[in-house]
């Protein structure tokens, strides 16, 4: 196993962590600004891509080219696929303050594991992929697995916060 590849499971290690920890330290608050704070990385995320993609672009006698389709199409449902499971289990409820929170549960931190942990697992598989494409890839699925999760959050959230 060569440095980058520890260097990549130390990453992913630290972002569950901090992932689990920013969820538990959460639940503690009420949920703000109408819920609009759940949305960012959607707005966010695309903007940074293009930065990457445009660097991507810009690789010197490496020539930039797209995924072809069916791979794109995996990872479409990959992303679809793992922000349902993540939307599942995120959950929201309106207490007697009249605020909204986070519900706990208890299977978040293991499903996120898991998560994490397919995709090393499919990074693993498609090494073999160009550089610039397995990146694309990659981008396209966490953007559709973070606004499947984010905006249907958004709706839970706001759902909760009628009363329904």
């Amino acid at each position: 196993m060569n440095i980058e590849t520890l260097v990549g499971y130390g990453v992913a290690a630290l972002v569950i962590i901090l992932v689990i920890w920013l969820k538990t330290r959460g639940r503690k608050r009420p949920i703000k600004n109408k819920g609009i704070g759940i949305l960012l990385p959607v707005i966010l995320l695309p903007v940074l891509f293009g930065f990457s993609i445009y660097s991507l672009t810009q690789i010197p006698d490496h020539p930039f080219h797209l995924p072809v389709l069916w791979e794109m199409l995996c990872a479409i449902v990959l992303g679809i696929g793992l922000g349902s499971i993540m939307l599942y289990h995120t959950g929201y409820e309106k207490l007697e303050d009249g605020y909204v929170y986070a519900k706990p549960n208890k299977n978040f931190k293991y499903v996120l594991i898991a998560i994490v942990a397919l995709r090393i697992v499919l990074s693993q598989y498609f090494k073999g992929l160009d550089y610039t494409e397995f990146t694309v890839l990659t981008m396209l699925m966490a953007y559709l697995y973070i606004c499947v999760w984010r905006v249907g959050s958004f709706i839970k959230f706001r759902r909760a916060s009628a009363g329904l």
